[in-house]
């Protein structure tokens, strides 16, 4: 007896589908049986990626800072699929790279929050509004580690996915009457054009080179020394998306190492060493 796939009969929405975590669950979301409209400003990729996977997945340009932009791709997806039942906010930019906020020039402000918070809530509403009527759906929406645990850096992308976090269990309420479930998913050290580290025009060599040097550095604080793919977030979004998840709601789903549980340095070791040291004398 043949297993039914986990999105069977079911339409979905990806935005900022056309490559990493987004393409990764298109790719996903099609093999379980979803008719997918990928969303993306990339035209190119989106495209050749519908035109591969065939007749269930159709491409739409869309900016999903732009409120018309994603009303037509909701419209687009139950005229051309007949409904919607998934919505998955992935669309998102991580901003200039400062290692200190007092050299943030702050110049990126507003498209980061366009793009990773304004777009994150057009994308809710509009999906909400036709999921209200038609017997509900999920929406998931991607935010970041970035948005659960404080640290340096990008403190605007911080900001927009800590704000994303309470948004998603605020709307979770909200919609619950109209059977919306709305969760987070929250990656971390994901191999992603976004968080490469390599400036623009960086040659293929000296980005595999600077690749592997920084794996250690940024799986330091990683209790689970696997190094996360996009293949994991896809994963975790297609069981929010699923009716597996029927009865969950209003949560984050962090796919990172367990690096939110806690400090992965052993402290404790540490103080026993030097104290050994010293007391050795």
């Amino acid at each position: 007896m043949t297993a039914s796939l986990a999105l069977s009969g079911k339409v979905a929405i990806v935005t900022g589908g056309a490559s990493g975590i987004g393409r990764a669950a298109v790719e996903l979301f099609a093999k379980e049986g979803a008719k997918v409209v990928i969303a993306d400003v990339d035209a190119r990729r989106g495209a050749e990626l519908a035109a591969r996977l065939g007749a269930d997945a159709l491409f739409v340009k869309a900016d999903v800072a732009v409120e018309e932009d994603v009303k037509d791709l909701v419209d687009f997806a139950v005229a051309r699929f007949g409904g919607l039942q998934v919505m998955l906010n992935n669309a998102g930019l991580g901003g200039a790279m400062h290692v200190r906020f007092l050299d943030d020039d702050l110049k990126d402000f507003r498209r980061v929050v366009d793009v990773n918070l304004l777009g994150v809530m057009l994308g809710c509403r509009c999906a909400a509004r036709r999921m209200a009527g038609h017997g509900g759906g999920s929406i998931i929406n991607m935010t970041s580690i970035a948005g659960i645990k404080a640290g340096f850096g990008v403190m605007t992308y911080r900001a927009t996915k800590a704000a994303v976090i309470h948004f998603s269990k605020s709307i979770a309420i909200d919609l619950a009457e109209y059977a919306i479930r709305v969760n987070c998913i929250a990656p971390a050290n994901i191999r992603t054009e976004m968080n490469a580290y390599t400036p623009a025009g960086t040659a293929p060599e000296a980005a595999e080179r600077l690749r592997k040097a920084l794996g250690p550095v940024v799986s330091a604080g990683q209790p689970l020394k696997r190094q996360g793919t996009l293949e994991d977030v896809a994963q975790a979004a297609l069981y929010l998306a699923s009716d597996r998840s029927a009865q969950v709601t209003g949560m984050v789903l962090p796919v990172d190492g367990g690096t939110v549980a806690g400090d992965a340095v052993n402290h404790i070791q540490e103080i026993m060493d030097v104290r050994a040291r010293i007391l050795a004398g």
